[in-house]
């Protein structure tokens, strides 16, 4: 039986075609900036985010680490969100390496900040304090699309205050993907949302489905920067042309399909609500959540395993679809859901887990 595996758009492996046009990459030395194929790359999505240069990294990670260290010094501070991934989720890398306080900041369901508490993080120039530097948002935040008019207000208020403003895209072209709507153009819509930040990290390997790599874009200065951090932090490649190639290959034939992923996602949600002991909270994108009454949350992660279906349960069940997901998948999830949920619950103990990673 095939596995469904729904437990992140990071699991996806590469296609047949994908991976032709891997092997016939041309390659080249990119640290020496030898690589046609990076460079060709990075040209193209500067080009698709509407800043002036780009540089590939080995991950979203290390992009976001790049991004935070090329803006701000030792001593600085960034704004975040309580639950982002930049803040929780990162290895607490800013801190770590950068010497870069962070300055967590409360979410609301949607994953945002309220304007008057990011108005009021921001520190007086004085040498009591961190000098607040940055404000950090992420698009989608658990599958939810960040508002338009939100990311211009909030970064047209860091700004005003002297803050430049930093994109964790780990899932932006799910974002653009949706504010395009039907029939609409995500490249548009992408640019939409990018000419409101200094810098923005551009994930492909979720739902774009290449196997490995981040983009960073911003300016030619910051990305000077932000190149040389890259060195010191171990992410300097040599034949990335392959994983270039991958990721061209997914901006010219992955980012329309998204919309399938999102049209899965909203099936399986209605696929089970109302099922007894069981909420649902769905995004517009390609996440859903389950919360399980009576704590019966790892029971029925078994039950799917068990039928060789795959979640996590970090912070409620999470579903996650993506392009190695079908129809058929979806509704073989929908009903052994439902199968779990109409038999009697179990009184055995569920054996514990190892964590699972929040993306």
């Amino acid at each position: 039986m095939k596995t469904v595996d729904l437990r992140s758009d990071t699991v996806t492996k590469p296609t047949p075609a994908m991976r032709a046009a891997m092997a016939a990459a041309e390659v080249g030395d990119d640290v020496f900036g030898d690589d046609p194929s990076v460079n060709a790359l990075q040209a193209r999505m500067a080009a698709l985010t509407g800043m002036e240069d780009a540089l590939l990294m080995p991950s979203g990670t290390q992009s976001n680490l790049c991004a935070l260290m090329a803006h701000c010094e030792r001593g600085d501070e960034y704004l975040v969100g309580q639950m982002a991934h930049t803040y929780r989720y990162e290895g607490g890398g800013a801190a770590v390496l950068g010497s870069i306080q962070p300055q967590p900041l409360a979410q609301d369901g949607q994953g945002l900040m309220g304007l008057a508490d990011i108005a009021a993080a921001i520190k007086p120039d004085d040498p009591h304090f961190a000098r607040t530097r940055l404000l950090c948002l992420e698009n989608t935040w658990n599958g939810h699309p960040m508002p338009t008019a939100y990311l211009a207000e909030a970064t047209a208020l860091a700004r005003s205050r002297g803050l430049a403003c930093h994109l964790d895209g780990a899932r932006v072209f799910n974002a653009a993907v949706h504010a395009a709507g039907p029939g609409g153009d995500p490249f548009a819509a992408l640019r939409e949302i990018t000419r409101h930040f200094d810098s923005v990290s551009v994930c492909c390997s979720k739902g774009l489905g290449a196997p490995v790599g981040s983009v960073l874009c911003g300016s030619r200065a910051l990305i000077a920067r932000a190149r040389r951090w890259r060195k010191v932090v171990g992410g300097g490649m040599r034949q990335a042309g392959v994983l270039a190639a991958a990721i061209d290959h997914a901006l010219d034939h992955h980012v329309h399909r998204l919309r399938d992923d999102h049209a899965r996602a909203a099936r399986l949600a209605d696929g089970l609500r109302g099922l007894p002991g069981l909420a649902v909270r769905s995004a517009a994108t390609n996440i859903v959540f389950v919360d399980v009454d009576g704590g019966r949350g790892g029971e029925l992660l078994a039950h799917l395993a068990a039928r060789g279906i795959l979640a996590t349960g970090l912070i409620g069940l999470r579903f996650v679809t993506h392009l190695d997901v079908d129809d058929d998948g979806i509704e073989r999830t929908i009903a052994a859901v439902r199968e779990f949920c109409t038999r009697p619950a179990s009184t055995a103990a569920t054996a514990p887990r190892a964590p699972d990673s929040p993306y």
